[in-house]
């Protein structure tokens, strides 16, 4: 499976393009956010000035001027936060963390070592760790891009060529452009949805979900029409 099945790195972040190549796998992404982000010389950047009282900031953490802050919130480096960015209250940002453009980092959510392209949105109380969320890809409220297996070996990928062991330990959800979680969901460890899927509200969902297509409780996989996004 290749990365360019699920996403298109958007211009916004193309200074990036080196490390999230198309022909690569998309957990391959997830491995080099942390080399993306080291390349990064943030003493050069001209970030986010206004920054109000009760928003700390640790390591190097680059904000677009554009960025809206809320009154409280916690952001760790390495970070960067891409322009016209939402942050809501008690947003968590705990280091190794890359925002496109247009995006919402949502109230009480944490993210950490993870890619969010445009247009984001993760609105209410939602974990996403060690993940790649294609751009216009939602998250309901409550959703977890769970990252760790409970026997804490290797994430295994399910996907439609077979079962793969990605070597990594930790691996949350890779969710391509257009897809979305229902409220209260939890995406598996290794989760994959393709483009514009959808995974219904309090679903535990793990392995494959292919292109427009529904899962959720005693729901048969449904096709759904294509819309335009």
């Amino acid at each position: 499976m290749k990365a360019c099945e699920l996403f298109d790195l958007p211009t916004s972040l193309e200074r990036f393009s080196e490390f999230f190549k198309p022909e690569m796998s998309p957990w391959e992404w997830v491995k080099n956010i942390r080399a993306a982000l080291e390349s990064v010389d943030f003493s050069k950047l001209e970030t986010k000035k206004d920054i109000p009282e009760g928003v700390s900031i640790k390591g190097d953490v680059y904000i677009h001027p554009s960025v809206k802050l809320p009154p409280f919130a916690h952001i760790v480096g390495p970070a960067w936060i891409g322009a016209n960015t939402e942050m809501r209250v008690g947003c968590f940002v705990r280091g190794y963390v890359i925002v496109g453009e247009a995006c919402v980092l949502g109230n009480s959510c944490e993210y950490k070592n993870s890619l969010l392209m445009d247009k984001v949105e993760t609105p209410h109380y939602n974990y996403v760790g060690d993940s790649v969320l294609g751009t216009k890809s939602h998250l309901g409220a409550g959703v977890i891009c769970a990252n760790l297996r409970l026997d804490r070996t290797n994430v295994v990928v399910n996907i439609p060529e077979g079962r793969i062991n990605s070597n990594m330990r930790k691996l949350g959800a890779m969710v391509a452009e257009g897809a979305e979680a229902g409220c209260n969901s939890v995406l598996q460890p290794g989760a994959i949805l393709m483009k514009r899927a959808i995974v219904l509200s309090c679903v535990p969902f793990k392995g494959y979900l292919e292109e427009n297509t529904m899962a959720g409780p005693k729901l048969q996989l449904r096709k759904l029409p294509r819309f335009g996004f």
